[in-house]
């Protein structure tokens, strides 16, 4: 079953390198569900000769689902379907991309739609005078049913004018007024949840999370975004590639 939806998938992806329609193939089969999470693909040399591959151009295709945190590979044991969400901190995207790449529903929960004189914190990190305005949202992200994270985010209202735009993915809004960031800092560190965070995520409280700061930047060099996250440590990875000087 899984190898016949696979070449039909595979024979569908037009004149691309082989190595490239393969990816999109795994990654259709995921987001279709046919590949679940923690599901073995075949091995490579069954891949190989059922879609006439060279073994190197199946493990190139292979390689780039699992940098982005699609599939995993445990030595010994095969490629599965990741069953936790991984994070690639080097690719910037939105929590909405990252759980579509993986073939699960993204939606959000609105506990505030604002806008709002900025405070001190707020001002800073967003390198803003006081008495400026800002849109604020508070998140709770879930992946289906599953709440995965609580979000606060901080937005010039000379870039968001109204909070209401925002309707999913902050930076599909962002993108539509051409304003989508292009860098960002992040920090991390290991949190224990409170007891308003752990019954958003339904977690006991003092629950392992990690939490999340990152500031976003325009083209330009201006601040677009301050966004506090709070995810669970029981469903989310993050990844850095680190490379020798």
């Amino acid at each position: 079953m899984i190898m016949t939806s696979l070449l039909e998938d595979f024979q569908r992806t037009g004149a691309a390198p082989a190595y490239l329609r393969l990816r999109r193939a795994l990654r259709q089969q995921v987001e279709d569900g046919i590949l679940g999470p923690g599901q073995s693909l075949p091995s490579e040399r069954e891949l190989a000769e059922q879609l006439s591959l060279s073994r190197v151009t199946v493990r190139k295709a292979i390689a780039g689902l699992v940098e982005n945190g699609v599939l995993v590979q445990r030595q010994g044991a095969g490629t599965f379907v990741a069953e936790r969400i991984v994070k690639p901190l080097s690719k910037m995207t939105s929590f909405s991309e990252d759980l579509k790449a993986r073939g699960l529903n993204p939606r959000s929960v609105f506990l505030e739609r604002s806008v709002g004189e900025v405070t001190p914190d707020e001002a800073m990190a967003l390198n803003l005078s006081p008495g400026s305005l800002v849109v604020r949202l508070h998140r709770l992200r879930y992946a289906g049913s599953e709440p995965l994270a609580v979000e606060r985010s901080a937005i010039p209202q000379s870039i968001l004018r109204d909070p209401d735009k925002v309707v999913d993915s902050l930076y599909e809004t962002l993108e539509t007024l051409g304003c989508r960031p292009v860098r960002a800092l992040q920090r991390l560190r290991a949190v224990n949840l409170n007891a308003a965070q752990a019954k958003l995520l339904h977690l006991p409280v003092g629950s392992a999370a990690l939490a999340v700061e990152r500031r976003s930047f325009l083209e330009d060099g201006r601040l677009v975004e301050f966004t506090s996250s709070w995810y669970r440590g029981d469903a989310y990875d993050f990844v850095a590639e680190l490379q020798a000087e």
